[in-house]
């Protein structure tokens, strides 16, 4: 089968040439352009034909390669510590990193070029260790549906069942693990679906079978039949241990030999994909015979509207708002990037934070037969969230007045796919910013209204979407908030088939329990990159007992701070009892009132912190280990090839265990942790029980985290914003009058 250059569509355009001169950099952290993804797949190339015996390849990804931290600080003028000057700026020079195969022997390869001359040249080429699989690339996604289409036995199975070849549709997924199969294979398991009109929902008609495709042949080189849970359970059951009265056809949940018959293990019959329409689009929806669906018709108009345009300046990838500067770059696989995030203190630029991103999310499944447990996608490290990220449309993923950035990563043949407004940049409403009313006989009011920034991205993931949406308010504080929506995930079912590890949504499906487990990287330069993390508990006075003379009431309650000083106390837990909290600070700068160390606080993770809910041995567990602890503190120690980024490490496809570049083998050892270039990886998330409220798509469900400054500002910085007086606000019903106004 013939290697085609495929585009999703969330994609606008390819683009397969470049200009003959390339543009210089504004900012050295700015994302390739389509000009440069292009001339650096030529570097690659001239380099592979000249110096090796590789005759073809395949693209999977290429990227900014990001200068030494330090060399961007000095670049643009913030000092390493409080109250130093900045290092002298040297020549930064830009370089991409690049993945590809060789088609025909399979093997992967990396590859480092740098800009000289005008011209992108290899500085190294390494092939990567046997079994070691870059990122899943879009294309081989939208192959994988093709492959199993054209697939003899599939077509018999889906026959079998009444769908024809032309109505199979499959996502794609990483094989999780499966060791069954080869390291060095490049595999995909299909999740297959049905579609029996041009539009309609496919994942209200799962299939009972799951093909293996083998992504550098184009084959499928097996299918496996999931066993079903039996309507009633026999007294000696193996789930009877657990308590649960259930039963499994198979005999077991471990995986049958590839030699033998998947279906005949499973010991089950067929199972036809259910018929009935589930229409997410309102047009299908209308023709559902007996529904009487109709759209809202008591909506009235909400219009958002700048009149005098908007309070932010941008120049290419860097942003001014409300004291608030920052660099906003599109990545292929984390999708948003915020780095060299500063604020304006009163004429300080005061830096905060290096980069804020996604590093890493894994989506693990509690169904316990195989093949299910193989059901754990590492959406960031497996697919990259940049590259499957949509082109958003104007009123409708945004709304308001809206400025767009594009984003672009490499195709299979090495021409940039692009994505022309992958970003979207807008200001909102955030309510009430602060306010405060004397209540005494002549008292006055003040109010004052919260604008906030908001940098965002919509990632489509096969069935699933999420909406990330990075805040910067007018009172120091970030947020980042991850909003999950889309199609559940979802498996035929019997009718009489229990379902104890998900819920019946609709007759004959089955949606799987399952998390959303995100790790999310801070590089911290709060005043500076020599930084601590402090831990603090709150506990009632020590030693104190109600009636003694220190505590008579029984009251008094203070903070114990713990600075994580040492790598080996990297790993931190939650403690509801003690509602710990944790603060990033630098220890060369104190409050000039309350004494303490100016610093951000990390809050809301109490909320969203989410336990990994699988077996702490359990595979999920062993290839995603940041999931086991909720924050993580280790030294950034940055290499040629960038310092530490990936928590499940670079190369995350069919992993079997944690490699050495991964978080928990970083937390070892010894090395100093206090007034250090430190890193926090902070994972949250939710553990999503299904609900057929969740049916057919699934509205937006929450995930916040806030960093917010602590001892780091005088006082309210948010004081000097404009108080809160919209002529433009009326009554809603002529009788309720005006109201009282805002400030007096």
């Amino acid at each position: 089968m013939a290697d085609t250059n495929l585009a999703p569509s969330t994609a606008t355009s390819v683009q397969n040439t470049t200009h003959a001169k390339l543009p210089s950099f504004k900012h050295p952290l700015d994302p390739l352009t389509p000009d440069e993804i292009v001339a650096v797949s030529l570097g690659v190339r001239r380099h592979t034909a000249a110096n090796t015996d590789i005759k073809a390849i395949r693209f999977i990804t290429s990227y900014l390669l990001p200068p030494p931290k330090k060399a961007v600080l000095a670049y643009l003028g913030i000092p390493l510590d409080p109250g130093e000057k900045p290092e002298r700026a040297t020549e930064i020079i830009r370089k991409a990193e690049v993945d590809f195969f060789d088609v025909v022997t399979g093997h992967a390869y990396n590859t480092v070029l740098a800009l000289k001359d005008g011209q992108w040249e290899v500085e190294t080429l390494e092939k990567l260790p046997e079994g070691v699989q870059p990122q899943i690339s879009v294309e081989e996604l939208l192959l994988c549906e093709k492959i199993i289409r054209e697939d003899k036995q599939v077509q018999k199975l889906a026959a079998d069942v009444g769908v024809l070849p032309e109505q199979l549709h499959a996502d794609g997924w990483a094989i999780g693990y499966d060791s069954r199969f080869p390291k060095k294979s490049r595999i995909q398991q299909a999740l297959l679906f049905a579609r029996f009109s041009r539009h309609d929902n496919l994942y209200a008609h799962p299939m009972d079978f799951i093909p293996v495709v083998d992504s550098i042949a184009q084959k499928v080189i097996h299918i496996d039949f999931p066993p079903r849970y039996l309507p009633k359970a026999s007294p000696n059951s193996f789930f009877t241990k657990s308590g649960l009265e259930l039963e499994l056809s198979a005999p077991t949940t471990v995986p049958p030999p590839l030699e033998e018959d998947s279906l005949a293990a499973s010991k089950r019959e067929r199972v036809p994909p259910p018929r009935e329409a589930w229409d997410f689009l309102p047009d299908l929806m209308a023709e559902k015979p007996g529904d009487n669906f109709k759209v809202r018709d008591d909506l009235k108009p909400l219009h958002v509207v700048q009149p005098e345009g908007v309070s932010f300046k941008i120049d290419g990838h860097e942003l001014e708002w409300q004291k608030w500067k920052m660099h906003i770059a599109f990545h292929h696989r984390e999708g948003i990037a915020l780095s060299t995030i500063t604020y304006n203190d009163d004429g300080n630029i005061r830096p905060i934070f290096y980069r804020l991103s996604l590093a890493e999310m894994v989506v693990p499944y509690g169904a316990p037969e195989h093949p299910h447990p193989r059901k754990h996608a590492f959406d960031v490290g497996e697919y990259g969230m940049g590259t499957m990220a949509n082109e958003l449309s104007l009123g409708c993923d945004c709304l308001g007045t809206i400025h767009y950035l594009p984003g672009s990563y490499v195709a299979h043949d090495g021409s940039a796919v692009v994505i022309k407004n992958v970003v979207c940049i807008h200001e909102e409403d955030a309510g009430l910013l602060w306010k405060h009313t004397d209540f005494r006989v002549g008292g006055r009011a003040h109010a004052v209204r919260s604008r906030r920034l908001v940098v965002s991205m919509i990632c489509t993931l096969a069935n699933y979407e999420y909406i990330w949406n990075y805040y910067f308010y007018q009172d120091g504080n970030i947020e980042l908030e991850v909003r999950l929506t889309g199609i559940v995930q979802v498996y035929v079912k019997n009718e009489d088939e229990p379902t104890r590890f998900g819920t019946t949504l609709a007759p004959g499906i089955n949606a799987h329990y399952h998390q959303h487990l995100f790790s999310i990287r801070v590089d911290p330069m709060i005043d500076g990159l020599h930084n601590t993390v402090v831990e603090t508990d709150i506990i009632p006075l020590p030693d104190a007992p109600t009636g003694s003379i220190a505590n008579y009431a029984g009251n008094a309650f203070l903070t114990a701070d713990h600075p994580i000083t040492v790598q080996s106390e990297g790993a931190r837990e939650v403690s509801y009892e003690k509602d710990r909290r944790w603060s990033i600070i630098n220890p060369k700068k104190r409050h000039p009132y309350s004494g303490k160390f100016v610093g951000y606080s990390i809050t809301g993770l109490k909320g969203a912190a989410t336990k990994l809910m699988g077996r702490e041995d359990g595979v999920v567990a062993v290839r995603a280990p940041f999931a086991k602890k909720p924050l993580w503190v280790v030294k950034d120690v940055e290499t040629p090839k960038g310092g530490r980024m990936w928590p499940s490490g670079k190369y995350v496809p069919q992993t079997r265990e944690a490699p050495e570049d991964s978080l928990e083998k970083w937390v070892q050892g010894d090395d100093n942790l206090a007034e250090e270039d430190v890193l926090v990886y902070i994972t949250t998330g939710v553990t999503h029980i299904p609900r057929p409220e969740d049916w057919p798509v699934m509205p937006v469900e929450h995930v916040n985290l806030l960093f917010r400054p602590t001892n780091f500002f005088k006082s309210n910085p948010s004081m000097d914003v404009p108080g809160a007086n919209d002529h433009r606000s009326v009554p809603a019903f002529s009788e309720n009058g005006a109201g009282a106004c805002c400030s007096n």
